[in-house]
């Protein structure tokens, strides 16, 4: 019986944008994943005292940028909780819940400092990492990682970014085609990001 390849993306997604979409099915196909779970962070303690946008406009936004997608579906657990987000917390309540292989679907940037992560040995233990660069640029791992296994994803570069966006909807640009739609609609009816 062949085993179930799950994967988990993570973030922030304040906003989510296009590369998040595109990355989503990049992971699907390329992994070969029966399915892939889209996780907002309730509270990334990386980013503590950073801005962003309330959970519940993350959750509806980060839905609607990854609607239609096969085999994609956003959970809330993260934002469920009290606690801070911890991905290898994360990960032990998926596996728990949805035995299989996991990838853990992370950029370029977080695996040079993935070291820093908390539990990171367990998280390294319970998954492989699909790490994606931006466009040609080399993929290379934080130095103080221990043995870990990693794959590649490939992604043609995007210039686009959460920050960007954020910026320009302040300045009154339109971002429909970095966001998409829906999701521009969503911004603009909320009122979010506004300087």
């Amino acid at each position: 019986m062949a085993v179930t390849r799950l994967g988990l993306f993570g973030g922030s997604f304040n906003p989510p944008h296009r590369a998040h979409r595109a990355l989503a099915q990049a992971a699907v196909a390329q992994l070969s994943l029966d399915a892939l779970v889209v996780m907002p962070a309730g509270q990334p303690w990386q980013k503590a005292g950073q801005a962003m946008a309330a959970a519940p406009h993350r959750l509806a936004m980060t839905r609607l940028q990854m609607a239609g997608l096969d085999r994609v579906s956003v959970s809330s657990w993260e934002l469920d909780r009290s606690a801070p987000s911890v991905s290898a917390d994360t990960l032990d309540a998926l596996q728990a819940s949805q035995p299989g292989e996991w990838f853990l679907v992370i950029g370029q940037d977080q695996y040079a400092h993935l070291s820093s992560w908390r539990r990171v040995d367990a998280l390294l233990a319970a998954c492989t990492l699909a790490v994606v660069g931006r466009g040609d640029a080399a993929v290379a791992p934080d130095p103080a990682l221990p043995p870990h296994r990693a794959v590649h994803l490939h992604l043609p570069a995007d210039a686009v970014s959460a920050s960007g966006v954020r910026a320009a909807v302040a300045q009154g640009a339109d971002i429909s085609p970095l966001v998409g739609n829906e999701v521009a609609r969503y911004i603009a009816q909320h009122s979010l990001y506004i300087a």
